[in-house]
């Protein structure tokens, strides 16, 4: 709630806080009731569920990869919903009307590519070879982005504050696309938490306890696929969120991932929106962009776990 408050009181508009509350109690002059409610509310509430929609896809790539550093941003597969979208632009969509599920036909190939890769024989078994072909992909990615809007003016104009990751001007339509995919992946979390708490206890045990770990991780390339591509279709490629806020969960109620999936709720909107806050506030008048935030605060967490001397188990 903190955050949410912050978000609607602080930066977007010549609004100050006090002015920011009069409207929240109802009054206030048009040109503050539009800044706050036209501007910052949609933002707050985008904000809400790219956070919510990117720490539940980590915990849940991390508990199937059992591997604490599989964050979708990492992984490529962000890159791949980002590279999707380039594609459709250059193709003649526009970003007005491009659709959420061609975000998230990427961020599917992508999350295929880093579930392939974390089955190959030590690839998988390394964390940081994992990450490190993540990289590659996604590396590889930004650069066939780059190339296509290098060669296509117009589809750079759409998307080029986009494909920094931002949730500056978006609106209410923007997340009410996304509302029908993420109702199917929260459904689909509900359904797979415990198969994917027996998994994490080994394939054997799993089977034995009557799931099926193929159909399991099925169920959750869908559900990540949706999470992320509805994710970056509202904001674009954002980084670490899907790292920082698992990895903050389990700090806080271990290694189930039941747990975590529950505490992702809380943290994600509040690593999103803190860090929203903060990139209006850091180069004031101007903006950062919110990719460029959560990459400063992730980063040190990503060296924090790597130069641990041991990898959490998942």
């Amino acid at each position: 709630m903190g955050v949410c408050l912050a978000s609607l009181l602080l930066g977007a508009g010549s609004v100050s806080p006090a002015d920011a509350i009069q409207v929240l109690a109802g009054q206030g002059s048009d040109e503050a009731r539009f800044i706050v409610t036209e501007l910052r509310l949609p933002r707050t509430l985008v904000g809400l569920a790219v956070g919510i929609a990117l720490g539940i896809a980590g915990a849940l790539m991390q508990s199937v990869a059992r591997n604490p550093l599989a964050e979708p941003g990492l992984l490529g597969i962000s890159a791949g919903s980002a590279f999707a979208v380039a594609v459709a632009l250059v193709l003649g969509a526009s970003a007005a009307t491009l659709t959420v599920a061609v975000a998230q036909f990427g961020a599917l190939c992508g999350c295929l590519f880093a579930l392939g890769a974390a089955r190959l024989q030590g690839v998988g078994n390394d964390p940081i070879r994992l990450v490190l072909a993540g990289a590659a992909l996604s590396s590889l990615l930004i650069a066939l982005t780059s190339l296509l809007l290098l060669f296509d003016e117009r589809a750079a104009d759409e998307i080029r504050f986009w494909v920094t990751g931002s949730v500056a001007g978006r609106n209410l339509d923007s997340l009410m696309r996304v509302i029908p995919s993420f109702s199917v992946a929260a459904l689909i979390t509900l359904l797979i938490a415990r198969p994917l708490a027996s998994l994490a206890l080994g394939e054997r045990v799993a089977v034995g306890l009557g799931h099926r770990p193929g159909r399991i991780r099925l169920l959750v390339v869908i559900a990540v696929a949706l999470l992320v591509g509805g994710a970056t279709a509202m904001a674009g490629p954002i980084v670490f969120v899907g790292l920082v806020v698992p990895f903050a969960a389990r700090a806080l109620a271990g290694p189930d991932i039941r747990r975590t999936l529950w505490l992702c709720l809380p943290i994600g909107p509040i690593v999103v929106i803190g860090a929203d806050v903060l990139s209006r506030l850091i180069a004031a008048p101007t903006e950062l962009p919110l990719g460029v935030l959560t990459a400063l605060i992730g980063a040190p967490v990503l060296l924090a776990i790597v130069r641990a001397r041991r990898l959490p188990s998942l």
